[in-house]
């Protein structure tokens, strides 16, 4: 799928320069692991294929948004538009 936003500056310059500057160093190999993952999934049901990152769709004022867990307070998350195939509003978010 095709990454068309994302939130997160510190992110997006991981994603659009390899740098990693913007994150948390324990996180960077398991962020760089999801993003890949996320840009080379065809369809949603391969989300589903990997139980360690707890995939799960939000609820409440971020319905609609799904959240992988890179650890216990971090989590990325992010929308899908399976009509275009695109991944939409893609972010890093501490929980705590």
């Amino acid at each position: 799928m095709r990454i068309i936003n994302v939130r997160h500056r510190g992110l997006r310059r991981f994603i659009e320069r390899d740098d990693e500057s913007g994150l948390p160093q324990p996180f960077v190999e398991k962020v760089r692991n999801i993003v890949s993952f996320l840009q080379d999934m065809a369809t949603l049901d391969e989300l589903k294929s990997v139980p360690l990152w707890r995939v799960h769709r939000l609820s409440g004022d971020q319905r609609g948004r799904w959240s992988l867990t890179v650890s216990r307070n971090w989590r990325i998350t992010f929308a899908i538009d399976e009509k275009e195939g695109e991944i939409t509003d893609l972010d890093f978010e501490d929980y705590h």
